[in-house]
């Protein structure tokens, strides 16, 4: 299996402000501001209305709605994130920590005003070292979204659907299995007695619009269950199960750590990119898991903000001479061909990216989201 691009670790990196390492506090210049501050117009930074002085941090937050607290563009947040070497750990963000909006040599930004005492309270920065752990700190996305997505894959890089352990065999000669039915499988020769794995489907081929490159498949959930024998076939019983388990059917560790340390921004460079999967989730219902046809190889990264936008109709001009009585032959195949623009849908974020496929998540949506759906820079 090919290694994503982005490394699982519990805690979220906020350093992308490049070159914000000074220290706020009493320096000369930052100070915040009442008039023509939600705008920020001069800067470019499309801060909300709204945006506030002050926001204390709430448990359940992530980056993604902090940003939007501040902005009406989050994939701006790099650009007012300001690290402060005062705080222990300054990239990451815990309940309870206060962010302060200031100004530095008219630009804004947004700092650690007060840290989190315990994660409940707060006081004023100080050098210190935290106790609490890592896996406390804020988030771009809820991990336990992109948790699910990881131990039950319904879009899969064409080497995990390769290489990942499957169902060989079931016991007592069944040709399908069901819950409460033992299977043998291979690839697990390591594993641990009691390791859960949950139980996937193959099914249709991804392919490139663009060259009909095979990039991946897609997949469905059949069911769990607990190894009860160690070994090379090793034995599973399905324990729940949605559907019956066939042979061939791959197997995923059930409890896998996510990928939860990027930042949303923007692509540095023009992105040329389609959607060739859309997968509803359940977990929590506002986000969807598309597929999209450009990975690392044309730049993207896991953090990347994408505009998701439904390509334009072709529709025929039959009034371009100025006729009125076009509209009784509307069945006709006369005028001229006419593309009508792109219209933008929705948008999404970059989580996961091998080499030529990426997987993202609808952030938000105005519209549905289908295959064939352009994602380029917001």
């Amino acid at each position: 299996m090919k290694t994503a691009t982005s490394q699982f670790r519990p805690a979220i990196v906020l350093g992308l402000a490049a070159g914000l390492t000074l220290a706020l506090g009493t320096l000369p210049g930052v100070s915040a501001q009442e008039s023509g501050r939600t705008m920020a117009t001069a800067t470019g930074i499309p801060l909300t209305a709204d945006a506030p002085e002050q926001y204390v941090v709430k448990p359940g937050d992530t980056l993604w709605d902090i940003s939007k607290v501040y902005l009406r563009e989050p994939w701006y947040w790099p650009e007012i994130w300001y690290v402060n070497p005062q705080v222990a750990n300054p990239h990451l963000i815990y309940p309870g920590d206060v962010l302060r909006l200031v100004y530095i040599d008219g630009q804004p930004r947004l700092t650690i005003a007060e840290r989190a005492e315990g994660g409940t309270g707060g006081r004023k920065l100080s050098p210190q070292v935290r106790r609490e752990p890592m896996s406390r700190a804020i988030t771009a996305i809820p991990y336990e979204v992109i948790a699910s997505f990881a131990g039950k894959p319904v879009l899969l890089d064409k080497d995990q659907a390769k290489n990942a352990p499957y169902v060989v065999a079931m016991r007592d000669d069944h040709t399908l299995g069901a819950a409460g039915n033992e299977v043998y499988a291979r690839g697990l020769k390591d594993a641990a007695a009691d390791t859960r794995y949950n139980i996937i489907h193959v099914d249709g081929k991804l392919r490139d619009p663009q060259n009909n490159d095979l990039l991946g498949y897609s997949g469905t959930y059949v069911g769990s269950g607990p190894l009860v024998a160690t070994g090379d076939p090793a034995k599973l019983l399905i324990a729940d199960s949605s559907r019956e388990t066939l042979q061939g059917d791959k197997l995923f560790p059930e409890t896998l750590e996510a990928p939860t340390d990027f930042v949303p921004h923007s692509p540095a460079s023009e992105v040329d990119a389609q959607v060739i999967a859309v997968r509803k989730i359940t977990v929590i219902g506002q986000y969807q898991l598309v597929a999209l046809n450009r990975g690392s190889a044309a730049g993207l990264e896991p953090g990347h903000v994408l505009a998701i936008s439904q390509k334009g109709a072709v529709v025929r001009d039959r009034f371009s001479k100025g006729g009125l009585d076009s509209g009784m032959a509307q069945g006709l195949t006369f005028g001229k061909k006419v593309q009508l623009p792109a219209e933008r849908s929705g948008v999404a974020m970059v989580y996961k990216t091998y080499d030529k496929m990426s997987f993202a998540l609808i952030m938000e949506a105005t519209h549905e989201i289908h295959e064939g759906d352009l994602a380029g820079r917001p």
